[in-house]
């Protein structure tokens, strides 16, 4: 089988599965697989996943914009785990004219996507393209943008004519309940900044403090459009 077959056998086999199951499958099937890690979902999922494979790459996109409790979270994670952290930065030269022309927060006049991709798509591209498989943290009710969310599925936002790349989301079907309940289980660490009121952790200036009554992603670029709560990195729409 190719890999789009191998891709819609193992959504059918692995649909509405335990996370555990999805990253040893994902696992199995892949050797060349990484896993994007960023907030409490991915720890959990960096805590489960680095038991069944011990040297899986992990990596982490670095913005230059993130809070300091996100840098002191990342060094945490990496200490607690014993492991080496793939960060990947933007490429400075094309951040430099970006900044020198449309200055340090154009993205609160002119939305968010000019500065997300060089900060964060393009980083994430030039990673993907190394690897097979990827897992993700996302889960279907962070967001309307989500709800969708297939446990696996072919990654048509970064697949190319000649690299089909296969995406894995085990925490789909899971709670932001299921995830705390994991974390505080395990001892998992977090980013503190969830204990001041932060529910979804992103860039500094694009991120604030949610109310209960709202959903977890309403505190990411909140100057615009519920419907424009992504950044580039995921395309969640089933193929």
């Amino acid at each position: 089988m190719d890999i789009e077959q191998i891709t819609v056998t193992l959504a059918s086999e692995l649909a509405d599965k335990n996370p555990r199951i999805i990253l040893k499958t994902a696992i199995q099937h892949f050797d060349n697989i990484a896993l994007s890690f960023s907030g409490a979902e991915d720890v959990a999922l960096v805590d489960m996943a680095l038991k069944i494979k011990p040297d899986l790459n992990v990596f982490v996109l670095d913005t230059g914009r993130l809070h300091p409790e996100t840098y002191r979270f990342l060094e945490k994670v990496r200490s607690h785990y014993g492991i080496k952290l793939d960060v990947q930065y933007p490429d400075h030269s094309t951040l430099e004219t970006f900044v020198r022309e449309r200055g340090l927060f154009s993205f609160y006049t002119e939305g968010h996507e000019a500065c997300c991709k060089i900060r964060k798509v393009d980083p994430l591209r030039r990673k993907l393209g190394t690897v097979d498989a990827w897992i993700t943290g996302q889960r279907k009710d962070q967001s309307a943008t989500r709800e969708n969310l297939p446990e696996v599925q072919i990654d048509s936002a970064f697949s190319s004519p000649d690299h089909t790349l296969v995406k894995f989301n085990p925490l789909a079907n899971w709670s932001s309940q299921q995830v705390w309940d994991h974390i505080k289980a395990y001892q998992v660490p977090f980013n503190e900044l969830h204990s001041q009121g932060y529910r979804s952790i992103g860039c500094e200036p694009c991120t604030r403090t949610t109310l209960p009554y709202q959903s977890e992603r309403e505190g990411r670029w909140w100057w615009e459009d519920a419907s424009k709560k992504e950044c580039g990195l995921h395309n969640n729409l089933k193929n």
